[in-house]
C-alpha cells in the first residue's frame, strides 16, 4: 500500500493565522491560532494550531511531505516597498515601524518554520488569491464552477476570477492594489468607529438602520465602477496607500465631519454610511458576479476570501438567479488560505484527482477542530469542584430545549470546534428565538456588545423553507434571506415611524430574536448526520414548541475569540450572565457555581503547547 500523502498548510503574520492538515486529499483538521492564544485575529506564526493539526492527525512534523505557505512574502514584499516609495515621504514612519517585523520574520518564513516545527523538508509557497481560490472551489461539492475571491489585498491582487475544473484551477483576470473593494469596505468601517479587519461584521449589521443617502456620493466620487464590476478608487480621499490610516481629511470633509470615535455615540451619519457602503458593495458584487457569469457560462460559483464573508452580499448574488448554486467557504479571509494552499498542493502539484461526494462538500461541516473527550472535561469539573449534573445521551437535547423554552441562555460546548469565524453548533451560546427580549439580552448581559448587532437562527435544513425565503441549506451561515411573510408581523405605523435605533424595539415577526430589522436573518441550516447532537436538541424544542429555530451565536465575549477548551467555556460561562452550560454530557447551572477563581496554568491540563 502507498504510503500517505501528508500537507500542512500554513497562513501567518496578516491577520487570523492558521494551520490546515490535508491527508490523501483528505481535510483531517484545521484551526485558527486566536483559539489556542486567546487573541482575537491572533497573526503570529500558528504553532499551536499547527501542533494541534498534526496531533489530530497522529503524526509528527517529520511525517509531512509538504509544508505550504498561504502566499509570497517576497511579492508581497516588493508591492509594499514600491507602495512606500510611491507614496514618499508620507509614510515614512509606517515604514521604519513596519519594516523590523519583515526584517525578523515574514522575509524568512522557511526558517520560522523549520523552527518552530522541527521540519526539514519541502517547503513551497502558493500565490494568496490562489490560496483563496482553492479553498473555495476544491472542497465545494461542484466539478466545475466559476471562482471569484474578494478581499483587501495578497500580494498585489484585491480581486480575481476564474474556472475550476476537475482539480485545475485558471484565475484568468485580477484587480490590483491599491484598488480594494475590502479596503473600501473597511475604510467605512475605520471611519465609523469600528476596527479594521474585525468590525466589517458590525458594520454590516448596522446597515439596515440607515439610509442609503451617500450612495451617488460614494460612486461620484470614491469608486468609478464600470459595468463589468472592475473598478478604481479615487486615492486621494484614503491614506492605506501610506500604511498611516485608512482615510484622510478630504474623506472626513466629504462625509461632513471627522470619524466617530470608538466609543461614542452611534449616530444617524454612521447608519447612513453603513447603508450606503452595503449597497455600493452589494452593487459590486453583483456586477463582478454578472460578468463572471457572462464569461465563463458556467452554472455554480465558488467565492473566498475576506469580503465573501458578506453574507448579505452572498443573498444577493443568488436571488438575482445568475447562478444555479454557490458555495462559500466558510473559513473565507487569511485563515482559509492555509487550507486552499494545502489543497492547491494535492491537486496541482501531486496531479491528484478530487473525490466527489453526491452533491456534499468536503469540508466536514467545518468541524476541523480540537474535541475533548467527556473524560477529560469530567476530570475538568471534579478536579476543580464545578457542580455539575450528568446526562444520558438522548436528555441532553431534551433538558437544553426545555431550558431554552424557559427563557433560559444555554452555552452549548460539543464537539469539534468550528473552522472559520462563525460558530455552527459546538462552541455556540443558544436561546429562544420566539423571545422578544432575547437579542437585547444576549447583546448585553451575554456578549457586551452594542445592542444593534443582530442574531443568527439555526434552524433544521428540512424545514427551512417553513421559516425562510430559502429553498436550500446554508450550514456555514454565510447567506441572507427574508423570514417568510407568514411569518412576519404586521407592525403597522409603529414600524413606519421607528428610525434609527428604535427599529430595534419593533416586533417583527414570530422568531424576533433572530429577525433583524429589514426582516432578514444570517441563517444556518444543520443536518443530522452532521451535527446530531445539535440537530436533535433543535428537534427536541420543535417538539416542545412547535418551532424548529433558536437563536445561535457564537461562544465567547466581545474582544476574545470563541472558546476552544472546556476551561474557555467555563471561564466566558461565569464571566457572564449565562444561566446553564452544557459540556459533552455535563450540564452546569450557574446558581450553584462557586466565585471563579483564575488559574495560572490552565493550559497545561490540555496539553495545549
Amino acid at each position: 500500500m502507498a504510503e500517505k500523502v501528508r500537507i500542512l498548510g500554513i497562513s501567518a503574520f496578516y491577520h487570523d493565522s492558521a494551520a490546515a492538515l490535508v491527508v490523501d486529499g483528505e481535510i483531517v483538521a484545521a484551526a485558527q491560532e486566536e483559539r489556542f492564544t486567546r487573541k482575537k485575529h491572533d497573526f503570529e506564526f500558528p504553532r499551536h494550531a499547527a501542533r494541534y493539526c498534526l496531533a489530530e492527525g497522529g503524526i509528527v512534523a517529520a511525517d509531512l511531505d509538504a509544508v505550504v505557505f498561504y502566499d509570497k512574502p517576497l511579492l508581497k514584499f516588493e508591492r509594499i516597498l514600491e507602495t512606500y516609495i510611491a507614496y514618499a515621504p508620507r509614510g515614512i514612519r509606517s515604514f521604519f515601524t513596519s519594516m523590523p517585523l519583515w526584517l525578523r520574520e515574514k522575509l524568512f518564513v522557511p526558517s520560522i518554520i523549520r523552527d518552530e516545527l522541527g521540519y526539514q523538508g519541502e517547503i513551497l509557497f502558493a500565490e494568496h488569491h490562489e490560496s483563496h481560490a482553492a479553498s473555495a472551489f476544491y472542497p465545494s461539492p461542484f466539478r466545475e464552477a466559476a471562482i471569484v475571491t474578494l478581499d483587501g489585498v495578497g500580494e498585489w491582487t484585491t480581486t480575481s476570477w476564474g474556472v475550476g475544473r476537475d482539480n485545475r484551477i485558471e484565475l484568468r483576470e485580477e484587480i490590483r492594489f491599491p484598488h480594494s473593494l475590502g479596503l473600501l469596505y473597511s475604510a467605512f468601517t475605520y471611519f465609523t468607529g469600528f476596527k479594521v479587519n474585525s468590525g466589517e461584521y458590525k458594520l454590516m449589521g448596522l446597515a439596515p438602520y440607515g439610509e442609503p443617502r451617500y450612495v451617488d456620493l460614494i460612486l461620484r466620487e470614491l469608486v468609478d465602477l464600470k459595468d463589468d464590476g472592475s473598478f478604481r478608487l479615487n486615492m486621494k480621499y484614503f491614506d492605506y496607500g501610506a500604511g498611516l490610516r485608512m482615510t484622510n481629511k478630504r474623506f472626513a470633509d466629504l462625509f461632513g465631519g471627522p470619524p466617530r470615535a470608538g466609543e461614542a455615540e452611534i449616530t444617524q451619519r454612521e447608519m447612513d454610511m453603513a447603508r450606503s457602503i452595503q449597497e455600493v458593495t452589494e452593487e459590486i458584487m453583483l456586477r463582478i458576479a454578472r460578468h463572471v457569469h457572462r464569461e465563463t457560462g458556467m452554472k455554480r460559483l465558488c467565492l473566498a476570501g475576506g469580503v465573501a464573508l458578506n453574507c448579505v452580499g452572498n443573498g444577493r448574488i443568488l436571488r438575482e438567479g445568475l447562478f444555479e448554486d454557490l458555495w462559500i467557504q466558510p473559513a473565507a479571509g487569511d485563515a482559509g488560505g492555509a487550507l486552499g494552499a494545502a489543497l492547491l498542493v494535492w491537486h496541482e502539484r501531486y496531479d491528484k484527482p478530487r473525490v466527489l461526494r453526491g452533491g456534499r462538500d468536503s469540508q466536514r461541516a467545518s468541524y476541523l477542530g480540537p474535541a475533548f473527550p467527556d473524560e477529560v472535561i469530567e476530570s475538568y469539573l471534579k478536579e476543580n469542584a464545578y457542580p455539575h449534573e450528568k446526562l444520558g445521551g438522548e436528555e441532553i437535547g431534551e433538558r437544553v430545549a426545555a431550558l431554552c423554552e424557559s427563557g433560559a441562555v444555554v452555552g452549548w460546548f460539543q464537539g469539534r470546534m468550528e473552522f472559520g469565524p462563525r460558530a455552527l453548533g459546538s462552541r455556540s451560546i443558544v436561546g429562544d428565538a420566539r423571545s422578544p427580549a432575547m437579542q437585547k439580552i444576549m447583546n448585553l448581559k451575554i456578549k457586551y456588545r452594542e445592542s444593534f448587532r443582530p442574531f443568527a437562527p439555526t434552524v433544521l435544513e428540512d424545514r427551512v423553507s417553513e421559516y425562510f425565503d430559502l429553498d436550500r441549506e446554508s450550514p456555514y451561515m454565510l447567506l441572507t434571506a427574508r423570514v417568510r411573510r407568514d411569518k412576519c408581523v404586521d407592525c403597522g405605523p409603529e414600524a413606519e415611524r421607528a428610525r434609527g435605533l428604535g427599529k430595534l424595539d419593533v416586533v417583527r415577526s414570530e422568531i424576533p430574536a433572530v429577525t433583524h430589522v429589514d426582516y432578514s436573518a444570517r441563517i444556518q441550516t444543520v443536518r443530522r448526520e452532521d451535527n446530531p447532537g445539535y440537530y436533535d436538541m433543535i428537534e427536541a424544542f420543535r417538539r416542545r414548541t412547535g418551532c424548529a429555530v433558536i437563536i445561535n451565536t457564537s461562544f465567547n465575549v466581545r474582544g476574545e475569540p470563541i472558546v476552544c477548551t472546556p476551561h474557555d467555556a467555563y471561564r466566558c460561562f461565569m464571566r457572564t450572565e449565562m444561566d446553564y452550560l452544557v459540556m459533552g454530557p455535563f450540564l452546569l447551572d450557574k446558581a450553584l457555581q462557586p466565585k471563579l477563581e483564575e488559574t495560572a496554568d490552565w493550559r497545561a491540563e490540555f496539553a495545549l503547547d
